[in-house]
Formats: C-alpha cells, structure tokens, sequence
C-alpha cells in the first residue's frame, strides 16, 4: 500500500485557485547511487517506475519532486496500520516493508462475509489516504500474489484454485529472490504455469529448495507460518458503537459492560483474569492500549473497573480521544484457575488479604508496575542473588516467595538488613583466618567485643563468576552491643591480600 500523493488538491496560491502537487517519487541509495524506491500515481504515469536512477528520471521529467527514504518512519507507519487492523483480527503480521499479513479465520462473518470485509478495508483505508490492494486466499502465499498481481476486482482466490490463479503470473509472484528469478528467465521460464507442472528434483539440483517450497506454501502443499505482531489474548470482548464516544465516563461504563461478559466465560472455564488490556479504537485509525495487573485471579467486573480507572486517572489529561472512539475491547491477556478461599469460618482474614491485594494492585494501576515491590527467593547459597525484588503478586511466578521464618542454614542467622551492595572496611584480625578485632566503615572504628563464624560461601559452580574469591562469613558485636555482617573475601592463598567488606546490619 501507498500514501496517496499526486491526486490530492488543497487551496493556495493567488486567488484561491487550486494547487496540484508534482509527482512524487521517493529515493533510497543503492550501489553509491539514487534510485527510485517508491513513487505515486503521477509518477507512474509518467512512464518512471522503481529501480529507475534519480538522475535519469530527472533528466526525463524536471518537474518531479525526489524526497529521501525514511524506513523509520515507514515501519512507524506499518505499525500504526497493523494496530488498525485489529479491529477486524487480532491476528496482523507485518510483511515486508509495505504490506499486512491478516488471519480472518473466522472473523469473516462478523462484517458480512469476506467480499464485504475486503471491500470495507480497502474502502476506510483510501478515507485514510491510503492507495491499499489487498488480495484473500487460504494461504499467505496465495493472498499476497493476489494483492500484487490480480488484476480487477476479483481478488478473492477460491480454496483450490489456487495454481488456476498463479498459472498466469510473473516469477514474483513466489516471493523468489532476484538471482533464483533471473535463473530461470535465463533458461525461458517466465511464469509460474511452467513450474507447476515440472518435475521437482531437476528444479531443486539447479535452483535449490526454496523455490520449491514458496511453490508448494502458494498452492497449500506446504504450511507456513506467520507469527503476529502481538500476542492473541485467550479472552476478549468487544463492542463496536454508532456514535464515537470521548468521555472518561462513557469508557468506564463500557469497561463495565465488558467486564461483565469476561465474567461469564471467565466462570465457564473456572478461571480468572491475572492481566488485562483495554484498546480503544480511535476514528482516525489510531489506537491506544492500557494494560492492568491484578495481584490474584479477577473476575468482578467493579473491581475490574477501580483498576482501569486508577490507570485512567494516571493520565492526566493525556488520553487523546481526537474525533472519539469507536471500537473499545477488553482483552484476559494473562489467565489463572480461580481457586476459592476460606481461611476462618468467618472469613475476615480472606477479605483482608483481598483488600490488600485489591490497594496493591490499584496503586501499581496509578503508579505503574514496579511501585511496589517483594523479595523473592532464588535457588543460590551467594546472599545478593538468593532474593530479588519483585512486582507485587508476582513472586510465584518469579521463582518463590519469602517465607515466615528466616531462611539460613542449621545454626546461622541472617541479618533483617542486607546491602545492596557490600562496602569496603577496613579490618584487622588476631589470626589470618581469625575474626576481625575491629573495622573502620564510614570513616568510623568499631571494635569488635563479640565474633562468630566463619560460614564459608563460594559462588556456584555453574555460574559465570564460579571463579570469584571464596567469602568467610562473620557475625560480629561491637562493645556498645551493636551487630555486624562481615565477610573476608578470598581465601590466604587463593589471593593475596584477601578484603574486608560489610554486608548485612542486625536489629
């Protein structure tokens, strides 16, 4: 698809007469030099076509205007078109640097076939401005050959007519490279009809196996895949409206409605909603995505609401509703069995955990994902790896939560304040492998009355630093009753001047 160019007019020059722009092409450098990468309507019909020099076509036609390529913002906007698309299926991939693959399977009904889906698509993107053909077929191979190459209004190809279709037309139609395609001109084949029909392996020896399979993904001898752009949610629910809407109200009652039929399927398959995305559709053809996390498995669509309205609140003004929405889903992007809970027989323990989770998840709604966070448990003996911090509600599914008890080896203890980061002292020890007598840390000197240890640690073996200096462990109390978490690392005779450093403090 194209921008259309050269067949718009707008008002200008003296005496408000009309101003036709000049033909347009676009320019990209190949080989040290300008060529033509694109172009509009009245350039091509000026004879130019891709490929033509730039020089060349400005010593045929003075008049035309040459602007760079910008592929930037070409896939900026192949990207805004793909978030279009997903008013018709949620299933867009990108193709190329100019084209959409679109999975309508089963969406087809929904807008009155797939003769009246084609037409409509084509139809709002030339409101757009928007030169598109499209082409429809059971495979992708098939549907972009018809987009490219059939000629008329007929560009829906029947399942299994597809090599009575490709028959007639050029080599591209494949999607071969140049060096296969100029392979095979050189030895008289010039359409796909002369490959149908011919034997495989002789083509396979001489032109290799891709040719064989783009031939065999056009007709459905072979299947290929296409992979969308974003991941399809397992739950959905849309309303389409008459009238665009703009206000935050009018969208938070529609949020309602819709959470209310997530609800009832959400209860078919026993489970709830971990994460939800909200897409409003705008006019224009602009999209804008909202996503919420839920700390425990949602269902009530009041809830469901408090949370977009916090995320609706967060923008401040920001949610550009331009001539309004006219499209509004509401997507389970991430789902969990819903498991009921009782931990009393009065349930009031329930409701508080509930009430937190819901404060939890409104406040990382207004405030985004990692407003708060929990320490999660890893599989490492080294202390700064063996917890992490976390997004609330989501330290299952991050490897673990805390437990209850302090969580050390038989006999050790850990201090309730870790370092991030542990800080060089300044240490001097009776013995070498002795405990510390006294340190200095932030320019201040504590003497040690009290020792424990050592807890030797040694990072794993299967991590990337397994040849990082073994730590001695100690717990030390200075004489005012204050307790330290120190650690000398390296061992006397694995380095040579093993340090000190303090990692923890106890209460």
């Amino acid at each position: 698809m194209r921008r259309r160019h050269g067949a718009e007019w707008r008002r200008g020059g003296k005496e408000g007469k009309p101003v036709e722009f000049p033909p347009l092409v676009v320019s990209r450098r190949e080989a040290n030099a300008q060529h033509i990468a694109a172009l509009d309507e009245q350039a091509e019909a000026l004879g130019l076509r891709p490929g033509i020099g730039i020089a060349d076509a400005r010593a045929m036609h003075p008049g035309i205007e040459v602007v760079e390529e910008e592929p930037e913002a070409d896939r900026r906007l192949l990207e805004s078109l793909a978030d279009w698309c997903d008013r018709y299926t949620p299933l867009v991939a990108l193709e190329g640097t100019n084209g959409l693959f679109l999975d309508i399977s089963g969406c087809a009904h929904l807008f009155g076939g797939e003769d009246a889906m084609l037409a409509e698509i084509v139809r709002r993107l030339a409101h757009q401005g928007f030169d598109a053909r499209a082409g429809l077929a059971s495979t992708p191979g098939m549907a972009w050959a018809a987009a490219r190459f059939l000629e008329g209004q007929r560009r829906n190809v029947p399942q299994g007519e597809e090599e009575e279709f490709l028959a007639p037309m050029p080599l591209a139609a494949l999607r071969l490279e140049e060096k296969i395609r100029a392979g095979l001109e050189s030895v008289g084949i010039r359409h796909v009809g002369a490959l149908i029909g011919a034997p495989r392996a002789p083509l396979v020896r001489r032109f290799g196996t891709m040719l064989v399979a783009r031939l065999d993904q056009a007709i459905g001898l072979a299947e290929e895949v296409i992979s969308p752009r974003l991941p399809v949610s397992p739950l959905s629910a849309e309303r389409r409206l008459p009238e665009p809407i703009g206000m935050t109200e009018d969208i938070e009652r529609l949020i309602l409605l819709l959470a209310g039929t997530l609800r009832q399927e959400l209860e078919r398959r026993d489970e709830g909603a971990r994460r939800l995305s909200l897409s409003l559709f705008r006019v224009d053809g602009a999209v804008m995505r909202l996503g919420v996390g839920a700390s425990r498995p949602l269902r009530e669509p009041p809830v469901i609401l408090q949370l977009f309205r916090e995320k609706l609140a967060a923008l401040e003004g920001k949610l550009d509703a331009g001539y309004g929405f006219d499209m509004v889903r509401l997507s389970a992007a991430v789902t969990a069995p819903f498991t009921a809970r009782q931990t009393d027989l009065s349930g009031s323990a329930l409701q508080e955990a509930e009430a937190i989770s819901l404060l939890a998840d409104r406040i990382r709604a207004r405030l985004g994902k990692g407003a708060i966070l929990v320490p999660s448990l890893r599989e490492s003996h080294v202390p700064e790896r063996a917890v992490r911090l976390v997004p609330f509600g989501e330290e299952a599914l991050a490897g673990g939560s805390m437990p209850a008890r302090n969580d050390a080896p038989p006999g050790k203890i850990r201090p309730i304040r870790l370092l991030e980061t542990p800080e060089p002292v300044e240490a001097s020890a009776e013995v070498p492998e002795g405990p510390p007598l006294s340190f200095r840390w932030r320019r201040a000197l504590y003497r040690v009355a009290r020792a424990e240890g050592p807890e030797r640690i040694a990072p794993e073996w299967w991590q990337e630093d397994r040849e990082a200096p073994t730590r001695d462990y100690f717990c030390v109390e200075d004489v005012e009753g204050r307790r330290y978490w120190l650690f000398r690392e390296g061992l006397y005779g694995e380095v040579a001047s093993p340090r000190w450093f303090l990692h923890g403090i106890f209460p």
